[in-house]
């Protein structure tokens, strides 16, 4: 089994000096902005286990720490975490499909994803995705996997050699259409192989889920990729593994094409009055029960687009959470999740690049769409997010959404060090807006202005040191 790469300063105290931003605490999402931290000249200390044992100003640095190394930089972040992106989609970035989700899965995805099955084409993408991913500063993903094990083997070897944090699993098709049909599998085989993966990679590194790294999710495409009897064994297999901290993962209100999108596809194949009832046990004509239900903690669905308030309630009464994912949705017209509503329905929403509908690996060109996409919602739903919303969703809602907030998310002294550095000089036009641009004369709004520069003028080449547990990941070479 592959280990992850050793830094110099493991084994020894290590001082970080830089611009600090991160949401302090476990604020609920319509309180992030009371939370936000901002220390112009701050200090980071991480002991030699890769904790956090010290945040604040650089001038009140405690004198045990005052011959430990520094390193510097212009500002220092907690690391991006994904929640919706998919390793099988890494080279189906910007690929016409002519048409909404369902063509697009056809003509793009499909075949795509049929590659995978061999190894050796598997193990590349998988040093590709690791590589894309370090570029763009996520430290923690929940990844859509492969259908094919090897495939499944080489993401979570890859991940472990480059010392991040994921949790995945394959993708289950048991029906579908015949472009995905190498895709498909029996009933039975799909839930055998489900099993066998989480009995061979669930919290491998650490054996306990509370503080792993390689971590393994129940994933079905969607509803329209499996059948009532397949959900019913989901649920089954689910229940057994749910204390042993599996997670479910899945796509939820994506496309409402009248007649023939993806939640007119589904109300119709099931006969039920709501998408997640396929999801929560309720899978049976007229949404009656027909197993357990996959919602929880641990489960996250992608989009969330069009869903009823009634699905947004239940939920946030499961503690299940959205992935948003505003750039893909641009990209195959899928609509805008509205905001506010969601917001208020006291679900959790972190946010997913949704690689490869989403075109953008980083997160915080994603909370930038996020921003444009809901400031252009219509009518009193329109709004601006603050920039500590933006900074919450691309940071500790994806932590709590992995149920690992207790782990990562902020900078808390306590926390595993998941961290970043940006420097501006190695991204002209960022030095540029912040050196440059116009600023308030309020020292609190100019302080959200710069915060706001920065996520939403922030380019991968700006990132110059991606850190989990202390540890700096290491890129694989291709």
């Amino acid at each position: 089994m592959a280990t992850p790469p050793q830094t110099a300063n493991v084994g020894h105290v290590r001082v970080y000096r830089a611009h600090v931003f991160h949401i302090t605490g476990a604020p609920a999402q319509d309180d992030v902005a009371s939370h936000l931290v901002s220390i112009p000249d701050g200090a980071l200390v991480v002991d030699g286990d890769g904790r956090i044992v010290w945040l604040g100003a650089w001038a009140d640095l405690p004198a045990e720490h005052a011959d430990a190394p520094v390193t510097r930089a212009d500002y220092l972040l907690p690391g991006f975490v994904d929640a919706h992106v998919h390793y099988p989609q890494s080279y189906a970035t910007a690929a016409h499909g002519g048409g909404q989700l369902l063509e697009w899965l056809d003509h793009c995805i499909f075949p795509t994803e049929t590659r995978f099955a061999d190894e050796a084409f598997a193990s590349r993408v998988a040093k590709y995705f690791n590589r894309r991913r370090i570029a763009a500063g996520t430290t923690a993903a929940m990844v859509f996997g492969s259908a094919f094990p090897v495939a499944q083997d080489a993401l979570y070897r890859e991940t472990l050699a480059a010392g991040l944090r994921i949790v995945s699993g394959r993708g289950v098709q048991t029906v579908g259409p015949p472009a995905a049909a190498a895709l498909i599998t029996g009933e039975d085989e799909a839930l055998r192989l489900v099993a066998e993966e989480i009995d061979r990679w669930h919290a491998v590194d650490t054996g306990d889920p509370r503080t792993a790294r390689i971590q393994v999710g129940v994933v079905p495409r969607f509803s329209l990729s499996v059948t009532a009897h397949t959900l019913g064994a989901m649920g089954e297999l689910y229940a057994a593994a749910r204390e042993a901290g599996v997670y479910f993962h899945s796509h939820l209100n994506e496309n409402n094409r009248k007649g023939d999108g993806e939640i007119a596809a589904v109300l119709g194949t099931y006969g039920v009055e709501a998408y997640l009832d396929t999801y929560d046990g309720r899978f049976l004509p007229g949404s009656k029960v027909g197993g357990e239900s996959l919602l929880g903690r641990r489960s996250v669905l992608a989009h969330a687009v069009h869903s009823q308030p009634r699905e947004l309630a239940r939920m946030a009464e499961t503690g299940t959470s959205i992935a948003h994912c505003p750039t893909s949705q641009l990209f195959l017209g899928s609509g805008t999740m509205p905001w506010r509503a969601t917001v208020a329905s006291g679900v959790n929403i972190a946010l997913g690049t949704d690689i490869g509908a989403g075109d953008e690996w980083l997160i915080s060109r994603v909370a930038g769409d996020c921003y444009k996409v809901h400031i252009s919602e219509p009518g009193d739903a329109g709004t601006a997010l603050h920039p500590a919303e933006l900074l919450f969703a691309a940071t500790l809602a994806g932590a709590r959404a992995l149920d690992m907030e207790h782990a990562f998310g902020n900078l808390d002294p306590g926390k595993d060090a998941d961290f970043l550095l940006i420097d501006t000089a190695a991204w002209e036009p960022l030095e540029g807006m912040l050196s440059e641009g116009m600023r308030s004369d309020d020292e609190q709004q100019a302080t959200l202005e710069e915060l706001f520069t920065l996520l939403v003028g922030m380019r991968q080449p700006a990132i110059t040191g991606v850190y989990v547990q202390g540890r700096r990941a290491v890129a694989p070479e291709l």
